[in-house]
């Protein structure tokens, strides 16, 4: 088995042009539009969504652009990123104003960001 993308929303284009193209530095796709007839079918949105591909060789986020609404309290779900410095991505993050939590775990910490739309990844 292989996931072939991670489906997530973000409420504008430029958070998500800022996450995922500038801070992953992923290629973004051409913007498409799903039709309301979809949208509906699939995930009960009665209107039309904006969806962008950001992806590289290795990971690919199809992201919807839509108004919903997150918070931070009592997610679970998430996507873990293996990234090549930990040190140098984590940097990065700051440099952007993305909150770091680092988490203690015995010798080590647990390291997770949210995205500028509430979306939880835990970075390794």
């Amino acid at each position: 088995m292989k996931i072939l993308h991670s489906g997530l929303t973000c409420q504008t284009e430029e958070n998500a042009d800022k996450f995922y193209q500038e801070l992953l530095g992923l290629t973004k796709s051409q913007p498409k539009i799903l039709p309301e007839s979809l949208s509906q079918a699939i995930f009960n949105i009665a209107s039309d969504l904006k969806m962008i591909n950001y992806m590289n060789d290795k990971c690919h986020f199809e992201i919807f652009i839509h108004d919903q609404k997150k918070t931070n309290a009592g997610i679970i779900e998430h996507t873990c990123l293996e990234v090549e410095n930990r040190d140098d991505f984590l940097n990065r993050c700051q440099s952007l104003g993305i909150k770091i939590n680092r988490i203690p775990k015995g010798d080590k910490n647990l390291v997770f960001i949210f995205d500028f739309d509430g979306n939880l990844f835990e970075i390794k």
